[in-house]
């Protein structure tokens, strides 16, 4: 199984588009919230170099925003 992470903000919608299709395909992630937590927010700098949410880091590759047809190739979903 994929080590799957989301950095996201409670009121982006791109997050939760990302998270829902995440449930939807039985996907198990770890939820980062970068505007509580100081530490995941600069986790997330260090790994994607901007502000911008959501990042996805799957096994260490990284996906800014909810890109679908990403997702899909790195979750190995058809």
């Amino acid at each position: 199984m994929k080590q799957v992470i989301i950095y996201s903000t409670p009121s982006c919608g791109w997050c939760k588009a990302a998270k829902q299709y995440f449930t939807e395909h039985n996907v198990a992630y770890t939820e980062k919230d970068v505007a509580a937590d100081v530490f995941a927010r600069d986790e997330m700098l260090q790994k994607s170099k901007q502000m911008g949410v959501p990042v996805i880091d799957i096994d260490g590759e990284i996906t800014i925003g909810f890109n679908q047809p990403r997702l899909a190739q790195l979750l190995e979903i058809a």
